[in-house]
């Protein structure tokens, strides 16, 4: 047997195992995309908990700082009272303008905080509520993609342990060729011929319907590994190839002579 009929039968099987997983691939590339889709949401949570940590933190800081500077005008207020001329009672008015003119600033920082961490708080009230429902989706995606993978298993098990007994009888490299031709082209990694015109050697490749080289359908007939010159895709055929030999044309009789004339 041909290194090409033997790697048909592993490419057969391949299509096999490929056909069964079609719905269990689809089903897994559902739940990561519901999976990202709960990360996304999980990390704008995370942003916006940790902007509201960050804002209340701020918020307590000004408050602070507008209760010291609390603490402050009332010293200075009994300062004034106490000041024994205008110009020391004018420079503790200045100050206390300033420290009124500061802690006016902090609380109104604190306040905007305030406002911003209601306004997260409620993204992320809605964020949970989308959460729950992306989640309720993963866990859905999740039985669907077990209950398919129960359905092939025995069937894949059954084919893989089949492909591997007919890999075993064909070179590594030739092997490896495949899976990349499977990778790039699918189920057109090979390609039979198709007979356009068999007395005149006109061959064609299914893949790319482009016409073959009567020198590439030879080498493909002569049991090498031959590959599309167009398209890549490895060559094979089931059929016989070889071109109908049309009959030999009759000679031509030969001219009677003057003897055989008179013969007759």
């Amino acid at each position: 047997m041909s290194v090409t009929s033997q790697l048909l039968k592993v490419f057969r099987v391949d299509k096999q195992l490929r056909g069964l997983r079609s719905r269990l691939d689809a089903a897994e590339r559902f739940l990561a995309v519901q999976q990202g889709a709960l990360r996304e949401i999980d990390e704008k949570k995370g942003a916006i908990d940790l902007q509201v940590k960050q804002l209340r933190a701020s918020g307590v800081n000004d408050e602070g700082e507008a209760a010291l500077l609390e603490t402050k005008m009332a010293t200075l207020r009994d300062q004034m009272n106490a000041a024994k001329t205008a110009k020391e009672y004018n420079a503790f008015l200045s100050e206390l303008n300033h420290f009124k003119e500061s802690k006016t600033s902090f609380e109104e920082t604190a306040l905007e905080a305030m406002g911003k961490v209601e306004q997260l708080e409620q993204q992320a009230t809605e964020l949970g509520k989308q959460r729950a429902e992306r989640a309720r989706m993963v866990a859905n995606a999740e039985a669907d993609r077990k209950t398919k993978e129960a359905e092939i298993k025995d069937r894949v098990a059954e084919l893989t342990a089949q492909r591997v007994a007919l890999a075993a009888g064909i070179p590594a490299e030739t092997i490896k060729t495949l899976e990349l031709l499977i990778k790039q082209r699918g189920d057109d990694a090979m390609a039979s011929v198709e007979v356009l015109d068999r007395r005149n050697h006109e061959y064609s490749c299914t893949a790319c319907m482009m016409t073959l080289p009567v020198e590439t359908v030879s080498a493909m007939l002569s049991g090498r590994l031959t590959r599309c010159v167009s398209c890549s895709s490895i060559l094979f055929t089931e059929e016989d190839l070889l071109a109908v030999v049309p009959k030999a044309a009759k000679a031509p009789k030969a001219p009677k002579t003057g003897k055989q004339v008179a013969k007759t």
